[in-house]
């Protein structure tokens, strides 16, 4: 897919992370630049201690660089309080970890509708946005009135799929997605992530140590050792099956 026309979403500018002072300091990030545009699926693939949950935290606003710029959806987040980055993970983020997050006695539909809560949206609204971002990821309705704890885990993370679209957020940033669920359940899950990046344009940053589940983005970052070790276009994404084209073993 061409992006070559769409704007920036992300940019980092020699974004460096540094945890302590003096000489026991460690640098985490060391200096990373790079851009990420609008409706692009770029995973960011690295080892464990490459840097890469620091970066994640970054781009999520969880946290900030010690130096460096960070730009989302055109916004300065470098510098921002602790109040202004609660407000840019709001407005601007929808999140997907790797543990769902979910409430368990709870049914589907009001675990979508959470975030809308603390928005202050009318119920009704809620409710019809929830069962839309339900659609977009694909989550069968005859499941909308079960709690979370009755469901499989690949439904579940379909649920935080549908969760982070609530707001409609310029970036879904998923950690380690499928880290928790086996590879058929997995690969549904990337079916619904590569559904809503091409069919919804929605802009997706995947963050992985596995190549297998890193090959299914457009484009991958290596990162190893606090740096970017290559930024490489993925010419041939492997396509993710759906739920109803996996056989049943």
């Amino acid at each position: 897919m061409n992006h070559t026309d769409n704007k920036d979403i992300i940019v980092c500018k020699e974004i460096k992370k540094v945890y302590g002072e003096g000489e026991t300091a460690v640098t985490v990030l060391k200096g990373i630049s790079f851009a990420i545009k609008e409706g692009e699926f770029v995973a960011i693939m690295g080892p464990s201690g490459s840097g890469k949950s620091t970066l994640m935290h970054i781009l999520g606003a969880l946290d900030t660089p010690t130096s460096g710029e960070y730009f989302l959806d055109g916004r300065d987040v470098s510098k921002l309080s602790d109040e202004e980055l609660a407000d840019i993970r709001r407005e601007k983020v929808g999140f997907v970890f790797q543990s769902f997050n979910l409430l368990p006695r709870t049914s589907v539909l009001r675990n979508v509708a959470l975030p809308l809560v603390y928005a202050n949206i009318a119920k009704e609204e809620r409710e019809r946005i929830a069962k839309k971002a339900l659609i977009d990821a694909a989550f069968p309705e005859a499941f909308w009135s079960y709690h979370s704890n009755q469901i499989s885990g690949g439904m579940m993370q379909r649920v935080a799929i549908a969760r982070s679209l609530v707001n409609d957020p310029a970036l879904i940033l998923a950690d380690e997605p499928t880290g928790n669920l086996d590879s058929r359940t997995g690969e549904i899950v990337l079916h619904t992530f590569q559904s809503l990046n091409r069919e919804h344009r929605k802009t997706i940053v995947l963050i992985t140590h596995e190549p297998f589940v890193a090959e299914h983005a457009e484009r991958i970052i290596h990162i190893r050792d606090g740096a970017i070790v290559s930024d490489e276009a993925n010419r041939h994404p492997r396509v993710a099956r759906s739920e109803n084209e996996i056989p049943v073993a």
